[in-house]
């Protein structure tokens, strides 16, 4: 609503971004031979879903000018189509086309579907996330190459407006959130990539192209929205409410900076064991009466928690966020909001705590895949579920259906 790759791509990002990766880098990041950190950052629920798919094969080919490809398409509230499209085309120099290996599905495209996403419009091809090949390249690009096999970032960036120069990539002035959105997505054979120079990473070898979706968006969105903004630091105390993907990636991501505590919230007792396995030092079912009492009293004196982290995107989920809250923590929204919160100021305004919000940019992939390939970050568990491009249908029942089928994220292979 998500990564030695960045290299190729690059505009200088803002000052501040390389002085927090200083300021708070943690022992496991050193361990893990990060030290060329600043200079990588450099280049840097449920809803009626009708689906229609035809039995043809997922493309056919009857000559290079008139190729089709399958694309799942969103056809209006609540509906879907597998559908033939046009292979996408070079429109621009900067462009890059990409024949599509592995994709998954984000919360944010079940969003679009419930028709949430204004700009979204019916006829749009869903998907913000992949791994595939470099299949066609503009005559302007450069550092990449046809056949190399690249992860597509889930934000699209000019790398030269005012904002990508401040590190604000989500809200690049020529691009942004607009794959699967305000442009055709990744949820399809191949799709067109704008400014692919600092929006394509290419992929060592080395590692696993499924596992690599999670370098489109859940890994930046959970480090970027949640562990950074939360300003996470070695002894520090962290709570972390929802552990759907995204709770489980700033979990992860926290975990590098060594934190004295961290703490998982959720109400699906499944997901808070898979929590433990990634290494939370306390879990903690919600639904249990006097929650909020257990979870402070984990903390010293009571007080509260150091960065409260809020990965739902409700209401309750928020308000539990400020009941956590120590003096002087910060609470970093990365839960997508669609309906007002309280924010009660009558018993925060004398607490000294600063409250975050952010749309993932997408700036630290570089770093993030460093970290992938070295096999520090494990995120094979969050993959969960795997199909075929042709099973999409199955692969959206369950993951709209998380909860009932003990799901987290889903492999489509295409």
């Amino acid at each position: 609503m998500l990564l030695a790759a960045g290299e190729v791509a690059g505009r200088v990002l803002s000052t501040n971004l390389n002085t927090t990766f200083r300021n708070h880098l943690g022992p496991a990041l050193q361990r893990s031979k990060t030290s060329q950190i600043p200079q990588l950052l450099k280049y840097s629920q449920r809803s009626p879903l009708s689906f229609s798919i035809p039995s043809r094969a997922l493309a056919t080919k009857s000559s290079k000018s008139n190729y089709k490809m399958k694309a799942l398409v969103y056809t209006g509230p609540g509906k879907v189509a597998l559908e033939d499209r046009p292979k996408p085309q070079l429109s621009a120099p900067t462009d890059a086309i990409v024949k599509l290996k592995y994709g998954t599905i984000c919360g944010t495209d079940l969003h679009i579907i419930k028709g949430d996403v204004p700009t979204a419009t019916p006829g749009r091809i869903l998907g913000h996330e992949g791994v595939g090949t470099i299949d066609e390249l503009g005559s302007s690009v450069t550092g990449l190459r046809k056949g190399d096999t690249v992860l597509i970032s889930c934000i699209t960036a000019c790398a030269t407006c005012s904002f990508c120069q401040k590190g604000m990539r989500s809200h690049c002035e020529h691009g942004g959130w607009v794959l699967g959105n305000k442009s055709d997505g990744t949820q399809a054979e191949y799709v067109r990539i704008p400014w692919a120079m600092s929006s394509l990473y290419k992929l060592p070898d080395t590692v696993n192209l499924a596992e690599a979706v999670m370098l489109s968006d859940a890994l930046p969105t959970g480090f970027e929205c949640g562990t950074l903004n939360g300003k996470v630091q070695p002894g520090c105390s962290v709570a972390i409410v929802g552990a759907g993907p995204i709770g489980l990636t700033a979990m992860i991501t926290a975990k590098l900076y060594s934190p004295a505590q961290l703490v998982l919230v959720d109400v699906d007792d499944s997901r808070l064991e898979l929590a433990k396995q990634f290494g939370a030092t306390h879990t903690l079912n919600s639904k249990k009466p006097d929650g909020v009492k257990q979870l402070l009293e984990l903390t010293p004196n009571g007080q509260g928690y150091d960065a409260v982290i809020e990965a739902v995107g409700i209401p309750a989920t928020f308000q539990l966020c400020q009941d956590l809250v120590n003096p002087g923590g910060i609470i970093a929204n990365v839960g997508v909001h669609g309906s007002k919160v309280d924010l009660h100021l009558e018993t925060l305004w004398d607490r000294n705590i600063s409250i975050t919000t952010r749309l993932v940019d997408t700036t630290t992939i570089p770093m993030l895949l460093r970290l992938f390939e070295s096999k520090t970050l494990d995120v094979s568990k969050l993959i969960t579920h795997h199909y075929k491009f042709n099973e999409c249908e199955k692969a959206y029942d369950t993951f709209k259906a998380a909860a009932d089928h003990k799901a987290l994220k889903v492999s489509i292979e295409y």
